[in-house]
């Protein structure tokens, strides 16, 4: 296989397991969350209180996939929908009590079963591909953002 080819397939076939594995942890552990709510209410509790746009840009997802996300967030509690004061187009997520009280104890199972993934693999590697990854990030960005005259 050539490797522009294997590059592709892995990077999807690492990205799909990486979400199934965490949704079976997430699910064992007794945490009703797929790793894209994981990813939205971490999101908020690293930056606080943003809008839907603002979640999108960080996440890097269309404004439609992250509005089901909070839909499903603010179903389980752990999100809140509030009118902005400034701007009453505007909608603002803020954390509910429930999402601030399982931080830590969902945030270590993260951890460690990233962790478990990341086995055996020397830090120096993992650091290379993180390297190379931000490589692969920035030139997509790159090109998406081009100009086409």
């Amino acid at each position: 296989m050539i490797l522009n080819k294997q590059v592709g397939v892995y990077l999807n076939l690492v990205h799909n397991q990486f979400k199934q594995y965490l949704n079976k942890i997430f699910h064992n552990r007794g945490f009703n969350l797929t790793p894209e709510q994981y990813l939205v209410i971490d999101t908020l509790w690293d930056e606080g209180v943003l809008s839907q746009q603002q979640i999108a840009d960080i996440i890097i997802k269309d404004k439609n996939s992250v509005t089901k996300l909070i839909d499903a967030l603010e179903k389980k509690g752990l999100v809140q929908r509030r009118t902005d004061e400034q701007d009453r187009r505007l909608n603002k997520i803020h954390l509910t009590e429930e999402a601030l009280n399982i931080k830590d104890v969902i945030t270590e199972i993260a951890i460690e079963s990233t962790n478990t993934i990341f086995r055996n693999i020397p830090r120096e590697d993992l650091e290379k591909f993180v390297s190379v990854l931000n490589k692969m990030s920035q030139n997509i960005y790159t090109l998406n953002n081009d100009k086409v005259v």
